[in-house]
């Protein structure tokens, strides 16, 4: 449907005006923050994969992964550290205890020294603060009891207490994450496949060992929201709530406090072969924030609003005026008769139908002048080629004519009636010779009439060669010359017939102006596009002067070059032509000993 200029100067003035508020807008609320989530995101999956270099490189010095974890959140703002294929940290051998535990019926327990991380189960402030009902029994040399299940053979602590008694009241320690898994995975499978995939364990021991943290390693276990999301995550590796567990690298949302974070898991094999989990996470609050200092700079905004209209309404202003400036431009061309350039149309309102036309009024009248250009120019070279072929008949065909007029006097006066059959077969030879003459000026004037479509294709220039020679032979020995071929098989572009009769013609004139008992070399040589061939007669020269003259037609330029040689003096006038055709390179040219004719053809590929 067409829209007119008022219209859609309206609508495109109300869009505009919308599009900068909703610009505006969306930058403000919504853009804003997913470029900042998405940057984010970018930056510290680049900076993961340059710590799991560091990881793979200091792995084994606990030390130095402690500053690289520090270094890291100071960089990115983001808390990283490593777990093991099971969900512990990796590095945390500065707080944990070692128990031995007593025969029982479990045989995956019974007898076994288990290392237990404290800070599953404990704050590590517990043990500085006034709490004194939890620390006083985590003592080496004491009993304790813990309570679990085992899972692909493998044990998941869920309880510890000082005896089977103090395991529900508030003496015990427990891991929080541990037991709501287990209640969701009980509440959402039947019992039958509960217990066939978990089984229930209670077991005592002695603690061997306990190792409470110091100075600032205590440090690494006060960030109670990074250790709970750790064990939360421990939680669904152990209870295979964690899907895909073998992807490189997966990105979680967690909310806490109407606040936003990202926690990356990527997960990478250490040197020894073993998988190793990288744990990061990093808060998204201060987009928030700077969200809201946005506000503070609405002034700026509003300017820069302000100059984008300025800028917009000028921009599109011109766009509006400039299909007019080009009508007025082409249209003054075509006055000149200068069709080349077209109008752009981009609407389809009144313009764009003014442009359209203009565009098929060139295309036709530039059709029109181009076809009565060619028309005139065949015209041209029809009648040229007429007058010329008229003027070479009329000239070459008075010879012949006045000896068969004389020949044919003498036979009616009967003079010399002993010389009835000499007279009689030299008439018979003119005759000859004018047919010979009239085929060729035909054939060259169809050459020369511009309306001939030459076919092309490929053939082997050797076997064209060899095939003329063959040809050629009785004449070559009839005047006992001499003929060397070095021909290289290779396959050219053109007209086959057409090539092979240029050959003939250079051949059969070699063979006509070199003396008895000379030689003829024919050669082909390869060039990196092209095939040159060349034909080579001894013994006979061209004056340079006349080198480009005998390419025309019905020229001689010496005694030696005459009627009673037998040509027409049409044959270098048709190769030149079927040449020009190819759109090759040729000539002739004076060597040592004699005169070389030349011409190349296109190598196929």
């Amino acid at each position: 449907m067409k829209k007119g200029i008022v219209l859609k100067l309206f609508l495109f003035t109300m869009a505009l005006c919308m599009f900068i508020l909703a610009v505006i807008f969306t930058l403000q609320t919504v853009f804003f923050k997913q470029f900042y989530v998405h940057q984010k995101v970018k930056d510290v999956n680049t900076a993961l994969q340059a710590y799991e270099q560091d990881y793979l490189n200091h792995a084994s010095n606990t030390q130095e992964m402690a500053k690289l974890e520090q270094d890291f959140f100071q960089k990115h703002n983001t808390w990283i550290t490593a777990l093991d294929t099971r969900g512990n940290l990796k590095y945390a051998d500065d707080f944990f205890m070692e128990i031995k535990l007593d025969s029982s019926e479990e045989s995956a327990l019974s007898d076994k020294t288990i290392t237990v991380p404290l800070y599953s189960f404990i704050n590590v402030e517990d043990f500085s603060s006034n709490i004194t009902f939890l620390t006083p029994w985590i003592q080496e040399g004491e009993w304790i009891t813990i309570e679990g299940l085992i899972t692909n053979n493998q044990p998941v602590i869920q309880r510890m207490g000082r005896s089977q008694s103090n395991l529900r009241d508030e003496s015990r320690l427990e891991n929080h994450q541990m037991v709501s898994k287990e209640y969701e995975v009980v509440n959402r499978s039947n019992m039958i496949q509960y217990r066939e995939k978990y089984s229930p364990f209670l077991v005592k021991g002695t603690i061997t060992k306990v190792r409470i943290p110091e100075g600032a390693g205590v440090t690494r276990y006060t960030n109670h929201m990074f250790l709970d999301r750790i064990k939360a995550f421990q939680a669904d590796l152990l209870y295979g709530d964690f899907k895909d567990a073998t992807n490189a690298n997966q990105i979680v949302d967690y909310e806490e406090n109407h606040a936003n974070y990202k926690i990356f898991v990527d997960r990478i094999q250490d040197r020894d072969g073993n998988p190793t989990y990288l744990y990061a996470m990093t808060s998204l609050q201060p987009v928030n924030e700077a969200a809201g200092m946005i506000k503070d700079y609405y002034v700026y905004i509003i300017i820069a609003t302000l100059l984008l209209v300025l800028m917009a309404s000028f921009y599109y202003s011109r766009q509006i005026a400039r299909p007019l400036l080009r009508i007025n431009r082409t249209t003054r061309q075509m006055a000149d008769l200068d069709f080349s350039e077209k109008i752009l149309i981009t609407t389809k309102d009144e313009i764009g139908d003014l442009s359209r036309n203009i565009n098929e009024l060139s295309e036709r009248l530039h059709s029109h002048i181009l076809r009565l250009q060619q028309d005139i120019d065949k015209e041209k070279q029809l009648e040229y080629t007429r007058k010329e072929f008229i003027s070479g008949v009329s000239h070459e065909l008075k010879t012949p004519l006045s000896v068969i007029q004389g020949c044919l006097s003498i036979l009616k006066d009967g003079v010399v009636s002993h010389k009835r059959d000499h007279y009689f077969a030299a008439m018979e030879d003119e005759v000859r010779r004018m047919n010979l003459l009239i085929a060729d000026m035909l054939e060259l004037a169809k050459y020369e009439s511009g309306t001939y479509k030459m076919d092309v294709g490929s053939f082997y220039i050797d076997i064209v060669i060899e095939r003329v020679c063959t040809k050629l032979t009785p004449d070559i020995k009839a005047k006992r010359l001499l003929l060397n071929t070095s021909l290289k098989s290779v396959e050219v572009e053109g007209n086959e017939r057409r090539i092979e009769q240029v050959i003939v013609n250079f051949l059969t004139n070699a063979i006509r102006y070199t003396p008895d008992q000379e030689s003829i070399l024919v050669t082909t040589s390869e060039e990196r596009n092209t095939v040159q061939i060349c034909i080579e007669n001894k013994g006979a020269y061209i004056p340079d002067e006349q080198l480009e003259k005998i390419w025309d037609r019905f020229y001689r330029g010496e005694s030696s070059r005459h009627r009673s040689t037998g040509g027409t003096g049409l044959g270098l006038a048709i190769s030149k032509k079927i040449l020009e055709m190819h759109g090759v390179a040729f000539g002739v040219t004076n060597t040592s000993d004699g005169v070389l004719f030349y011409f190349h053809l296109i190598k196929k590929f």
